[in-house]
């Protein structure tokens, strides 16, 4: 096996098809902690300080994934990366049942912190989910950088950012869709709506149907293939001569690419964290201050699932783009127009209320959609960019995995500092959590103009 052959695309498919269902759980974990916590009695100011864990668990959890599975080989079953990606599905199955219903069980009341005993329940919940969302989301990458080859890679990774947007998209509308079915989306206060709890249900089984499935479909290359595919049986004097040069470059691709996501995941963390706030007051006649138990608030938070899936069909549409960008302008400049496209969508949020019409005014939260469309194009660069620079730097390298679990800290650590300051950021706009909004579009133009560092292999 000395060419790095083609896979077909069904091959490729397969590859990430799992991710479909891992992005459900995200998903609903991204567009729905906030409300589920708000709910559970977490003041506007504390939001953010809840997102601090699934970042922080992903930063220590995605190279310890990689360092374990590159170590990894149990036979053809359970292969190298799929053993872990069926033990973070089983766990994140488990934790979905539990988390919505934090305000359903007995606690003796008792606050720690500023926070009551539900919060510290589904605060533990959240911790376990994300941790085993990162353990059954990191196998995917990898996998890709194993088994497809240079040529192959930005397909692969399209069509993982294509099912992951799918994903998103099915997720973000569960509780409105359940919601028009007939289940209620309102619940005593404190207690989460059985809307937001059918949703985790559902979303929990698809998820296990879906990693099944590329768990028995996807056969990994065994130790010695995977030497002969990655030139890793090449004498060793070779592997000394190339050995210094290459690490140089990849030590600068990891900087450069990670300043750029530092911008873009501190925005996006921000969406997550306050359009639920944000859209109640712009869409719903809610205030802050105002009960988040209110029917006003509970049916924003369902419309931040409508926006939240808009911005994914956006980010599928974008995605099929994003190769023609490559081919025409190259991926740094396709990556820095698409984050200045998502600029645009979170700065419109704010800046279509400036417009004097009554129209767009009565119609603002279907204005939105256009919004969060345009938010679409800086995500499908993201999930598919950074990792076609990255595994290309390091490819060849047997510690594929490692790289790749140490690169995921740049998506973990600007998520990190972006809820530790939240709160002080949304002082500055004085308790308003559409401003946080604003913010978010202009660290996506910093992120922009932080690609010129890039240098790619070329």
């Amino acid at each position: 096996m000395t060419e790095k052959r083609n896979l077909s695309f069904g091959q490729l498919f397969n590859l990430s098809f799992g991710f479909f269902g891992v992005q459900i759980a995200y998903a609903l974990q991204s567009a729905n902690i906030s409300r589920i916590f708000a709910t559970l009695g977490a003041d506007p100011h504390q939001l953010s300080f809840f997102w601090v864990l699934p970042p922080l668990m992903g930063m220590i959890v995605q190279p310890l994934i990689g360092i374990l599975s590159d170590k990894t080989w149990l036979g053809t079953f359970f292969g190298r990366r799929k053993f872990y990606l069926l033990i973070g599905a089983l766990i994140a199955v488990a934790v979905m049942v539990l988390l919505p219903n934090a305000g359903n069980f007995t606690f003796e009341q008792r606050i720690l912190l500023g926070l009551n005993s539900a919060m510290w329940f589904g605060l533990f919940s959240l911790m376990f989910l994300d941790t085993s969302i990162n353990i059954a989301m990191q196998p995917f990458k990898m996998m890709v950088g194993d088994m497809v080859n240079e040529e192959q890679k930005g397909l692969a990774y399209s069509i993982q950012s294509f099912l992951c947007n799918a994903g998103s998209l099915a997720g973000y509308i569960f509780p409105i869709l359940f919601t028009w079915l007939g289940i209620q989306n309102t619940a005593p206060e404190g207690v989460i709506p059985d809307s937001v709890k059918w949703s985790f249900y559902v979303g929990a089984g698809i998820l296990l149907l879906c990693v099944l499935y590329t768990f028995l479909a996807v056969k990994e290359m065994n130790p010695q293939e995977y030497a002969e595919f990655h030139g890793l049986n090449k004498k060793k004097e070779e592997t000394v001569e190339q050995g210094p040069s290459n690490t140089k470059h990849i030590v600068r691709t990891f900087v450069t690419v990670g300043l750029v996501q530092f911008f873009c995941w501190a925005a996006f963390l921000f969406m997550w964290a306050y359009s639920n706030g944000a859209i109640a007051t712009l869409c719903f006649g809610w205030w802050k201050g105002n009960s988040t138990a209110s029917l006003a608030y509970q049916n924003a938070g369902n419309w931040v699932g409508v926006c939240f899936a808009v911005q994914a069909v956006g980010s599928m549409l974008w995605a099929l783009l994003i190769p023609v960008l490559e081919r025409r302008f190259g991926n740094k400049w396709a990556y820095a127009i698409s984050l200045l496209v998502g600029a645009l969508g979170f700065i419109s949020t704010i800046g279509f209320a400036w417009i004097p019409c009554d129209f767009i005014h009565d119609q603002y939260q279907y204005i939105l959609l256009i919004s969060y469309a345009l938010i679409g194009a800086a995500w499908a660069a993201m999930l598919a960019l950074p990792f076609t620079i990255i595994t290309n730097a390091i490819s060849g390298s047997k510690y594929m995995g490692t790289l790749l679990g140490l690169f995921n800290c740049t998506i973990c650590l600007p998520q990190i500092v972006a809820a530790l300051v939240g709160g002080l950021i949304l002082d500055l706009w004085y308790g308003f959590q559409e401003g946080m909004l604003i913010t978010a579009g202009i660290l996506l133009i910093l992120g922009a103009v932080s690609v010129i560092f890039i240098k790619e292999k070329k």
